[in-house]
């Protein structure tokens, strides 16, 4: 049988103070590293680095994004971490035309402000002017034109901002669809109805109607029209039942809803 070695004792105390001195020197060098990158942490915070150099705003078109980061109150020497975005968030959605606001930080010193305004429903016109009205019944006064957009319908005679908002409301159930195919809405109350409308569709009718259940009254305007001989001129009532009126003769075509006739009385 072969012979075990045996290390002695003086043999063995280089090799262990060599292990321990190599243990000791990584442990140093963590605790420095450690030690300098929480300097170097508290220098970044105390200095201009750390502010604030630049604020992105997206999804805006009726608010400018002047407007918007002065709305935020973020400063250039405002520190990136200590941005609060609760009270940056309220702030903006104070803005009667921003419905919400999304805010994000972008290391190393960008604020980035995700706008979703109100839709736009339609235009107010008046005295010849025409500006954007929003879903909430807000006029965007400091956006007028001499010539209204062909994307939304042009309200007129709606000077009375509790009968616009109803409007804009009903719009706003309304689908794209049947929207696109109102040219121009007239508010005519009378004094025993405030609610009286009239709408000239691209297609070439006239809707008399009323703002209120004016979104579910129309959602027949397709249906109705459909039935209708090509060509045909007139208007379409959609009050009290719906049936249509033809301009040649003032004869209606189409039966009533609900079993009414044109009077209003049962059939």
């Amino acid at each position: 049988m072969s012979e075990k070695k045996v290390v002695s004792i003086e043999e063995r105390i280089p090799k262990l103070k060599h292990a321990r001195k190599k243990k000791a020197n990584r442990r140093l060098v963590f605790y420095l590293s450690v030690f300098f990158i929480l300097i170097s942490v508290v220098v970044y915070l105390q200095s201009p680095l750390s502010n604030i150099r630049n604020v992105s705003v997206e999804g805006n078109q009726f608010v400018s994004d002047e407007e918007l980061k002065s709305i935020s109150e973020l400063a250039s020497d405002d520190n990136f971490w200590s941005v609060d975005k609760e009270a940056v968030k309220n702030r903006i959605e104070e803005h009667p035309v921003i419905e919400e606001v999304d805010i994000s930080k972008q290391f190393p010193s960008t604020i980035r402000l995700q706008v979703k305004e109100y839709d736009r429903v339609g235009y107010v016109e008046n005295e010849g002017a025409y500006f954007p009205v929003l879903e909430n019944g807000k006029r965007l006064t400091t956006k007028t034109t001499k010539v209204a957009g062909s994307d939304a319908p042009i309200l007129i005679g709606f000077n009375n901002d509790t009968y616009l908002k109803e409007m804009t409301k009903e719009l706003q159930i309304l689908p794209d669809s049947i929207v696109d195919l109102i040219s121009e809405i007239h508010w005519s109350p009378s004094d025993e109805n405030p609610y009286v409308i009239q709408l000239f569709m691209n297609d070439g009718y006239q809707v008399d109607g009323s703002i209120r259940s004016f979104s579910e009254k129309m959602m027949s305007y397709p249906s109705i029209v459909a039935q209708l001989d090509p060509g045909s001129e007139g208007i379409i009532h959609i009050g009290v039942g719906a049936y249509f009126e033809s301009y040649e003769d003032g004869a209606s075509e189409g039966q009533q809803e609900d079993g009414e006739n044109q009077d209003g009385t049962e059939g």
